[in-house]
This record gives C-alpha cells, sequence and structure tokens, in this order.
C-alpha cells in the first residue's frame, strides 16, 4: 500500500463525527483512526474499542470525537522509522504514525508492510452454550428457501449455518443447540455427513416458536449464561470480550447491536405553513443501532418464555425490561454485521468475507 493510501485509510480530522470514524475505521480494517488538527499536526486517535466503550457508556452518536479519543497516541518521528516493526511489536498495535519535528504525519505504518496484522489471542470459552435458532421458513430468501432450509444456503460453499459455527469454534466452544422445524432432516443430514468435531444437539420444535420460543425447550439445561444467535447473520466481533462484558454488566440479556446508516438517496425539504420553504438537506444520512439477532442471556430468564406459542427475542427483552430487569447493548460497526436474511444483502456477505470462490 503506498503513502498517500495509507494516509486516506488511516488519518482524519477533528471534525469527523463518531458515525464518519467508525466508517473510516472498517475502511482500513486495522481499528483504528488517527486524528489531526488544522495544521495537519497529530491531536489524537481513536479505536473501535474507544467508542464501544464511549456507546456503552453514554449512547451518545452526536457527541465530539475529542470526547472520545485518547490524546497521546503512539508515534515515530521520521528518523526513528527503522524502529518502526519493533515498537509495533513491543506496543502491540498495527499501526504507527510517522511525524516530522513539527508533528505533522507524514504517513502511517503498518505492522507487517501491511501483510499481516497483530492478532489478539481468543478467550477460551470452551463450556459456554450457544443456540442457534433455526426453526424458521426463511420467507424472505424464497425461492432458494423453496428447496433448502435457510441455514444452509450457501455463502460461498459454505452454508452460512456453518460459517456460525466456525465462529464460535474459534474460541474452543463445541456445545451447539440448534432449534429446528422447517426441513429439518436435510440440516441433520448435512451435519451427519459433515462429521464435525463440535457436539451438536438438536431441538425440534413441533411447530414454528419464533425467534425465542424454542429457547423454551431449552429450560433447565444450562447454569451460566449462553449465546442465542439467528442462523442468518454473522456477526465479526471479539465474543470474548462480549461474554465478559455481558457478565460484568450485570445484564440479564445483552443484545450485539449493530450501527444502520440510511442515506435518504433525495433532497428532503422543511417548510412551514402556507408551504414556504424554510430549508433543503440534500441526500441526509441517518444513523441507528439496529439488533442484529445475536445476544447474551443469562439461563434463568428461559422461565419467562411461555410454552408452545409464537414467541419472538424481542418479546422476551420488553418482558425483561417492564420487570425491571437489566438489558443491555453491545454495539459493533456497521462493517462487523453481516446479514444474509434478504436477497440484496448476500452478495455484500460474500464481498465482506472475500469469497469470490471456494
Amino acid at each position: 500500500m503506498d503513502k498517500e493510501r495509507r494516509l486516506s485509510m488511516f488519518i482524519g480530522t477533528i471534525g469527523l463525527s463518531i458515525v464518519d470514524v467508525m466508517e473510516r475505521i472498517d475502511a482500513n480494517a486495522n481499528g483504528i483512526l488517527f486524528l489531526i488538527g488544522e495544521q495537519r499536526e497529530l491531536v489524537g486517535c481513536v479505536t473501535d474499542g474507544d467508542i464501544r466503550r464511549w456507546l456503552i457508556h453514554t449512547g451518545d452518536l452526536g457527541a465530539d470525537i475529542r470526547n472520545v479519543m485518547k490524546n497521546n497516541p503512539k508515534y515515530i518521528f521520521r528518523e526513528e522509522a527503522g524502529m518502526a516493526e519493533e515498537i509495533m511489536e513491543q506496543e502491540r498495535i498495527t499501526a504507527l504514525p510517522v511525524l516530522n519535528e513539527m508533528r505533522e504525519v507524514l504517513d502511517v505504518l503498518v505492522r507487517g508492510g501491511g501483510k499481516s496484522k497483530l492478532r489478539r489471542e481468543k478467550a477460551d470459552l470452551s463450556g459456554v452454550p450457544v443456540v442457534i435458532m433455526a426453526g424458521g421458513k426463511g420467507t424472505r430468501l424464497y425461492p432458494y428457501t423453496k428447496i433448502l432450509p435457510k441455514p444452509l444456503i450457501p455463502i460461498g460453499e459454505t452454508p452460512i449455518i456453518e460459517r456460525i459455527m466456525n465462529r464460535f469454534f474459534e474460541y474452543r466452544i463445541h456445545a451447539f443447540y440448534i432449534t429446528v422445524n422447517y426441513k429439518k432432516g436435510m440440516l441433520r443430514a448435512y451435519f451427519s455427513d459433515l462429521m464435525p468435531t463440535y457436539q451438536i444437539t438438536y431441538i425440534e420444535e413441533e411447530k414454528p416458536l419464533g425467534t425465542g420460543g424454542g429457547l423454551k425447550l431449552l429450560e433447565g439445561r444450562f447454569h451460566q449464561p449462553l449465546f442465542v444467535t439467528n442462523c442468518d447473520s454473522l456477526v465479526q466481533a471479539d465474543y470474548g470480550e462480549l461474554y465478559e462484558y455481558h457478565k460484568a454488566s450485570g445484564n440479564v440479556i445483552t443484545v450485539v447491536s449493530s450501527l444502520k446508516n440510511i442515506i435518504v438517496p433525495y433532497g428532503v425539504l422543511q417548510s412551514k405553513e402556507n408551504g414556504e420553504l424554510v430549508g433543503m438537506t440534500e441526500k441526509p444520512k441517518h444513523s441507528y443501532f439496529i439488533n442484529t439477532g445475536m445476544y447474551v442471556i443469562n439461563p434463568d430468564v428461559i422461565s419467562l418464555i411461555p410454552c408452545g406459542i409464537m414467541f419472538h427475542m424481542p418479546q422476551l427483552i420488553d418482558h425483561v425490561m417492564k420487570s425491571g430487569g437489566k438489558v443491555g447493548m453491545y454495539p459493533v460497526s456497521e462493517d462487523s454485521f453481516l446479514d444474509m436474511g434478504e436477497l440484496g444483502e448476500m452478495k455484500r456477505m460474500e464481498e465482506k468475507l472475500k469469497i469470490v470462490s471456494e
């Protein structure tokens, strides 16, 4: 990667919004953005973790980025560029700005010259159960789901449910519980042929029970917080950090949320009485946090789910909040949430996972 491209990917101005910073961090894939002032001088840095902690603490997407950033980022002067790799390894960082004597950013060096990134060792979550809700018909993916159950829709050549399970398996999770109903025989047959090294327990719904109702069939089986996830989306986050956050926060349920930016593709008009125009905003962008369909829940909350009826996770969340239980949010960036629930999103998922043909 040449210097100009690195600078454009890793450098932003102090006037950027939190949403803009999140997008820039997603684009460079190194988890950090360096912020500069009017004279291109280095003033701070922001990591994806900084933004996550800020949003968990305040929920404020409109805050000045200076409230979020670190004021003392690591850097080197150009005369020290030969020591960059050693410094990055010692400090366990993936990118390092190079300054001149005026503290102007001349370049940003990436660990391994951009060929590799420093990876944090994944937490050991062995023993933590994962429930995958896979009993629905997947009507949004018709006509694919007329032939295959939604969990077996391939992303590249690997079904989405297998990709989800492989992601958890990276954290040494071996116990998976899959709720099944529609075309359940095909799902069983697939994993029977695959012969994975992890353990799968099928929970059969006699009729569709929604995104939460099938959990009732697991009541009493768990004695520690568990992951619950839909079968058509993949969250690229640190599951160990998520699990520890849930336990430390005192949440009954932690909802993994993703930033969603919606751009109105027209000029939006503001008017007052008699139709007089007072303003116009061209293609405004609105930002929200949405439910990804992935949760960490305490096992005792399953007792709140009614037996044998259609029941969804948002209903359970609402019930917990109304009864005084604490429900928290764990935010991830828009780029970290890959949803296959609609046909248009499948191509984006393949592009993000860098799948051309496997």
